[in-house]
């Protein structure tokens, strides 16, 4: 047993740290099993300007910590148009507190790490609910109502996929937490995600199994899913990624391209095993709201009828085909409106164009297809195709 902990141990903070790699952010202390949070994140009252400004400062200071800068005392002195004698006294200020330390030189962000290992042969993969309440809520519940709703949507969503899903015996949960973020990280040792996906659909590779998810409303068990619990929680989180088969899902702003782990330098060679890991952040401060979330894909009656669709996901070069554009409209009679966003592509091909906004839109008439972020070339093919008709 001592050994199998040991091991599970190490496997936590490599995991951490590669996520870390995936994100692109920098890692925190991190202490496995902790008893108590220090650094909770309390909801204030009013405040006066002096006070409001000493925040914003030390916010500034735990920022620039967290992105890994070193020269960030010279840095906020200057935003800040104050002395630098003011801005190591808010150091010291957030050093006594906890919040930050010096590790090699140089100052990190203090934070606490908990795992949880749940077994269903004991009945401890059953209710996402209670393993909520078991596990999460108490880091949750001194953070602002709206990023708690995030978070109770989140990870019951997440969790309940891998309980409905997975068919997996064991589930290991990772909850990391500094002043700034939360991350959570949902391992399990079932059916990864993309080959369920795959064998369902009967898709030919786990690349499309991944794309079709960022369509929404893909589920393996319609009778008893919608199909929208990935949708949404990924676009609602600050960090989102799906790891499985040597795949990732992401929908983080720099990373929404990344497919394979192999592209990224120092995953080459890692084994994440067995099933699939589910890595979340969200801000303790976010301002983001889950209804505005929801508003955006919805009808007027709260419908999910509408899609936003990175195009640059579904193509290794830029597209042209017919064929192409069949495969990218797979699904898509599942939507009112698909918002397909063409952000890091610079040109498309007349197959590609005729078949997806005249073909299609002439056999399905009641969709509406609104291209974003388009160049003026693509622009100039899509009025040439549809000005034939």
């Amino acid at each position: 047993m001592l050994a199998y902990l040991f091991l599970i141990t190490m496997k936590l903070v490599l995991l951490l740290e590669l996520t870390d790699m995936i994100f692109n952010f920098t890692s925190e202390n991190k202490s496995v099993k902790v008893k108590n949070k220090e650094n909770k994140v309390k909801r204030r009252g009013p405040m006066s300007f002096k006070e409001e400004k000493r925040e914003k400062i030390k916010l500034y200071i735990l920022e620039k910590i967290a992105d890994g800068q070193t020269d960030f005392v010279a840095k906020t002195a200057e935003a800040f148009e104050t002395s630098l004698n003011t801005i190591y006294r808010y150091i010291r200020e957030l050093e006594a507190e906890n919040v930050i330390r010096k590790k090699d030189k140089k100052y990190v962000l203090v934070g606490n790490t908990e795992l949880f290992g749940l077994k269903r042969s004991k009945g401890e993969v059953s209710e996402e609910d209670v393993i909520y309440s078991k596990c999460i809520a108490k880091y949750i519940k001194e953070l602002p109502d709206n990023v708690e709703r995030i978070w109770q949507y989140s990870f019951m969503e997440i969790m309940n996929n891998a309980i409905d899903h997975s068919m997996a015996e064991n589930v290991t949960l990772i909850v990391s937490q500094n002043i700034l973020n939360t991350t959570i990280l949902i391992m399990d040792n079932g059916v990864g995600i993309f080959k369920k996906i795959k064998e369902y659909y009967n898709y030919d590779s786990l690349d499309i199994a991944v794309n079709e998810l960022f369509k929404g409303k893909l589920t393996t068990d319609s009778k008893n899913h919608s199909g929208e619990g990935i949708f949404f929680t990924s676009r609602i989180l600050d960090r989102f990624a799906a790891i499985s088969d040597g795949k990732v899902f992401t929908h983080d702003k720099y990373r929404e391209n990344l497919k394979n782990l192999e592209d990224l330098k120092g995953l080459e060679q890692f084994d994440f095993g067995k099933g699939t890991t589910v890595h979340m952040q969200l801000s303790n401060n976010s301002k983001k709201n889950l209804k505005e979330v929801f508003d955006m894909f919805a009808d007027d009656d709260g419908g999910f009828t509408k899609t936003r669709i990175p195009v640059k996901n579904f193509f290794e070069t830029y597209p042209v085909s017919r064929s192409q554009a069949k495969r990218l409209s797979n699904r898509f009679e599942a939507f009112q409106e698909i918002e397909l966003d063409f952000e890091g592509i610079d040109e498309i091909g007349q197959g590609f164009a005729h078949e997806l906004f005249v073909v299609f839109q002439r056999n399905h008439k009641n969709i509406n297809l609104v291209p974003i972020h388009t160049t003026k070339d693509i622009d100039k093919m899509i009025n040439h195709v549809k000005s034939g008709e």
